[in-house]
């Protein structure tokens, strides 16, 4: 069997990480989401904010760690791999902002291409704000808009979530992939 690796990407709010957290509870090979991390350790250094101080440096330390994910799930010994957002996420968030990034960006999202993307809508029910997600729901909806327009740029077909509860939810990604 071939190596899947499958993300699940959305906008902010959207399940993600409950999702990932509920493949995981289920014993399926996950990685999580780096942007929380890379975030923290900006605080933890007094910028309080890092993608909207520095969001180049935001981004390519974001892109740095999505390529290791990828590497890494190359080499797990599970046959699929999930992952909490995938390198063409960085593009997004940089068009959302409007700001430019280096040819290498756009080299990494050719150079390491996903088995398949899952897509969450944009879903105000389930939406929170906290620490790490400074967006309002509007700019989640953008965001999301985003993210379609940069995945289908590089030749994905999206798959979308239908918006449910979290076992179905992910009842339908297992249908999804064993079929």
């Amino acid at each position: 069997m071939q190596k899947e690796i499958i993300v699940i990407i959305g906008g902010p709010g959207t399940g993600k990480t409950t999702i990932i957290d509920g493949l995981v509870a289920k014993g399926h090979c996950c990685y999580p989401e780096i942007s929380r991390e890379v975030t923290m350790e900006a605080k933890k250094q007094g910028i309080e904010q890092l993608f909207l101080e520095k969001p180049l440096l935001f981004s390519e330390l974001l892109l740095e760690g999505r390529i290791k994910q990828f590497y890494n799930a190359q080499n797990e010994a599970h046959n699929v791999v999930f992952i909490d957002r995938g390198i063409p996420d960085v593009l997004a968030y940089m068009h959302y902002i409007g700001d430019s990034y280096p040819a290498s960006f756009d080299m990494a999202c050719k150079e390491h291409t996903y088995s398949k993307i899952f897509i969450l809508p944009p879903w105000e029910e389930i939406y929170i704000s906290d620490d790490a997600r400074y967006e309002n729901f509007e700019q989640a909806k953008l965001i999301h808009s985003h993210l379609i327009e940069t995945y289908k740029n590089y030749g994905y077909d999206l798959i979308e979530v239908p918006k449910d509860t979290m076992e179905n939810r992910i009842h339908f990604i297992l249908n999804t992939i064993s079929n």
